[in-house]
């Protein structure tokens, strides 16, 4: 259980049930040095996403958000409430980049739980799939997934001090 200023928090296996939706908040502008800084940081030197001037000549007309970036900030928008507690992302499938994203988009990311499963071979602990979208202030999907974790039951997660 993890307890952190007296409340517990994150969800348990327990707490999980097919069909349930979490609407993830808040929201998160992405902004031109997010997009560069990442860009940079991992290495990748399109200049779709660092060269403006490149970008202008493109059909989009502007630099495009690295869908690297998006995926990781829209899982993390998940954590709070799909993997808080989770001891462990077993994996993701299905990745779909439906739309581009821009600097200046502001997105948010709705879970809906699909499978939830006791563990076979780890009696404390369970399997929760899901599928998440990614969409723009104005609702265009641009990112789906699906994500499988390893997810304690209550009582028996990481203990916090």
């Amino acid at each position: 259980m993890t307890i952190i200023a007296g409340r517990e928090r994150g969800n348990f296996l327990e707490d999980f049930a097919p069909g349930q939706v979490f609407e993830h908040w808040p929201g998160r502008t992405i902004t031109d040095a997010d997009n560069i800084q990442f860009s940079l940081l991992t290495m990748n030197q399109h200049p779709m996403h660092c060269d403006a001037d490149f970008a202008s000549r493109s059909e989009f007309g502007k630099p495009l958000v690295n869908s690297a970036l998006t995926l990781a900030i829209v899982t993390g928008m998940t954590v709070a409430d799909i993997s808080f507690n989770a001891i462990a992302n077993l994996g993701w499938k299905d990745i779909a980049l439906t739309a581009p994203v821009f600097p200046g988009d502001t997105i948010y990311a709705r879970t809906t739980v699909t499978d939830v499963r006791a563990s076979k071979s780890r009696p404390h602990q369970g399997i929760v799939t899901t599928k998440t979208e990614g969409y723009k202030a104005d609702g265009t999907v641009f990112l789906s997934f699906e994500r499988v974790s390893l997810v304690p039951k209550r009582g028996a997660g990481v203990k916090a001090e």
